[in-house]
Order: structure tokens, then sequence, then C-alpha cells
């Protein structure tokens, strides 16, 4: 037999259970990233140095580096120091889940934080124009101009950085989790057969991954309606 389908459905309830633990850390990370992204955002589109470096630097450092480097430094770098080991956050940190949506959310936040600030920078000069003329703050600009429009013309490229974040999820197998690459993991440990193992594995993203594509375009065709050519 090329392919052993009784393997498959035998795995199934612990690819079911992967996949609760992909989706747990997928939308913890994103949920955190976001919300880091947003203020990291506005502070790249600052013209004042000491506001635009820091997150610039963090940005640049965060992207410039593997994820994996950094689950690694998170759940095994750290222990190394007795300090840590000895602080309240110990029993956090030596959590595989917790470290693992830390380094999600931080990885994610650099790549938002990115996405948004371009999103910021494109907005036309003509709404900002039309606030002022309002009278509009700085505050009440950003709060209910800036930071919305640019919010909805981002979904495009958002959508890419949750489809490739839940890919990276993957990467939480190598810190003892089960999600949907440690079941493949463990199936192909027990009865070593890593083409039926990783074959279903990558089923599973699939179809994750076309649920969240049809999400972002209906959300797309929702909020961003208004930037569609008029029909003659």
């Amino acid at each position: 037999m090329l392919f052993d389908y009784n393997v498959v459905l035998d795995s199934l309830p612990l690819y079911f259970s992967g996949v609760l633990v992909t989706l747990k850390l997928l939308l913890i990370a994103l949920a955190f990233g976001l919300l880091a992204a947003v203020p990291l955002g506005l502070m790249r589109v600052s013209k004042q140095p000491l506001i635009n470096f820091p997150a610039w630097l963090y940005t640049y450092v965060i992207r410039g580096t593997p994820m994996l480097v950094q689950l690694y430094l998170l759940y095994y770098g750290l222990a190394q120091f007795e300090a840590v080991r000895e602080s309240f956050l110990w029993p956090y940190l030596s959590n595989a889940t917790f470290c693992a949506c830390l380094a999600f959310a931080i990885n994610t936040s650099a790549y938002s934080a990115e996405i948004l600030a371009g999103s910021l920078k494109a907005t036309p000069h003509g709404e900002i124009e039309a606030a002022k003329a309002m009278g509009m703050s700085r505050f009440k600009l950003y709060r209910r101009i800036l930071l919305p429009s640019a919010l909805r013309r981002a979904l495009p490229q958002y959508s890419n950085e949750v489809i490739m974040m839940l890919h990276t999820t993957s990467l939480a197998s190598v810190v003892t989790l089960i999600d949907i690459t440690g079941a493949a993991k463990t199936v192909n440990s027990q009865y070593y057969l890593p083409f039926e193992a990783y074959i279903t594995a990558g089923v599973f993203y699939l179809c994750l991954t076309f649920i969240l594509v049809r999400l972002f375009k209906l959300a797309e065709r929702r909020w961003l309606a208004y930037l569609a050519p008029r029909k003659a």
C-alpha cells in the first residue's frame, strides 16, 4: 500500500487536537501583536527621531532575525540566567505555551507595525485636509480618520501576515507543543510513516489557509468597497 489511510484515520483525533492548539497560538499572537503594532506603527510615522528610532530599531531587529532563533532565546535562552529562574516571571517563562505566544506576538507586531505605518503614509492628503478643515484635533484626526482608514486599507497586506503567522505556528512543536506539526511528528515517531504524517498535516494547514483567505476576502469586500472602481 503506497499510502496507509488507516494510520491517518486513527490519528485524526490527535490532528484535531493539534488544530485547536494551532488556532489558540495564532489568535493569541495576532491579538497581542496587533495591540502592540498600533502604537508602534504610529511611532514609525512620527517625524520626531526620539519617537521614530526606537520603533524602527525594534521592527528592524525582529524582522531581521529568524523566528526560530527568537523562540529559542525566549524558551531555552532565558533559562540559563539564575535571576530569571528566581523571578516571579519564571512560572510563565518556563511554560511552552506562554513563550510560544510571546515569541509569535513579538514577531507579528513588528511586521504588522510596518504594514500599518505604510498604510498611514499612503493616506490620501485630501482626507487629512478635510479633517483639519472640520477643526479636528490631532488626536481626533488619528482616532476618527487616519487609523480607521489605514486599518481598512491594510487588510490585503495584513491577510498575508496572518497566513504567514499560521504557518509560523508550526515552530511551536520545537518547544514540545503538540500543534498540527507536533501531531505529525508524533504520528511519524509511532508509525515511521513520514509521508502519511506530514501530508495530513499539510492538508490541515491548507484547509485553515483557505478559510482565512475567504474570511479576509469577505472583510475586504465589506470594508474596502469604497475603493473599488465605480461601474460605468
